[in-house]
């Protein structure tokens, strides 16, 4: 319950963040919540997804406040308001921008789709409701990505500090940096498979050893209730 609450709390109020870095914050506490609920559901499934999903929002939102702060180092504000028109003047900085935000938002295809729809996956089947919760968290994340991107790089430039006379594009050595990251992105979410074969083997051993403590564990607890019901059972009787 902590989980979906943590996912929820966070996209909702980093939709109504007008600070780029508190929005980025913020959606970093959702995707935290993916990670615990993967872990709660304890199946292969959820637990796998939690780990890649560790990974996933390492780099995603690692990505995310670079990309802010590459932008800040530039304009010297965060508040969404101070820009608009940054794909006509920087827009190798704007797609970056786009691929980083929707790696973050879960775009099939992307590393933060395989995470969250496989701790989904995990998480329908320990309780439905928690994986219609988090479904609903991946639409809000994308409701707040892209209203920020289109806030910051769509429609007019509107301040002369946002033209491209004042504001210069991504450097080769700025680039370096963005670059390798969003490669990771791409080949995570299009062979997942190459991080899960790593994963899955030391995942379905806790999953097993979970399981092999707590079910004779249950089944002991039930023999005790059943043993209690007879000498109560045996007790009336006799009196």
């Amino acid at each position: 319950g902590l989980a979906a609450i943590g996912i929820l709390y966070g996209a909702l109020v980093a939709l109504m963040q007008k600070d780029l870095k508190s929005l980025v914050a913020y959606s970093s506490v959702a995707h935290l919540g993916y990670v615990m609920l993967g872990v709660v559901a304890m199946n292969a499934q959820g637990v796998s997804g939690s780990v890649l999903q560790m990974v996933n929002h390492g780099l995603s939102t690692g990505a995310l406040f670079l990309m802010v702060g590459l932008l800040y180092e530039r304009r010297h504000t965060r508040m969404l308001e101070d820009y608009g028109g940054l794909w006509k003047s920087v827009p190798v900085y704007s797609g970056l921008f786009l691929v980083v935000a929707l790696s973050s938002a879960g775009l099939p295809g992307l590393n933060g789709f395989v995470g969250e729809f496989t701790i989904m996956l995990g998480a329908y089947n320990y309780m439905p409701v928690f994986a219609v919760l988090a479904a609903l968290g991946v639409i809000l994340a994308a409701w707040y990505l892209l209203t920020a991107f289109r806030k910051m790089a769509q429609g007019e430039i509107t301040k002369t500090e946002n033209d491209a006379d004042h504001l210069k594009d991504l450097n080769a050595g700025e680039l370096a940096m963005v670059i390798p990251l969003v490669l990771l992105f791409f080949i995570i979410g299009l062979f997942p498979n190459l991080f899960f074969d790593k994963i899955n083997p030391s995942v379905e051993a806790l999953v097993s050893t979970r399981a092999a403590i707590v079910e004779p564990a249950g089944d002991q607890q039930m023999t005790q209730v059943g043993s209690n019901h007879l000498e109560l059972t045996y007790m009336t009787v006799t009196e």
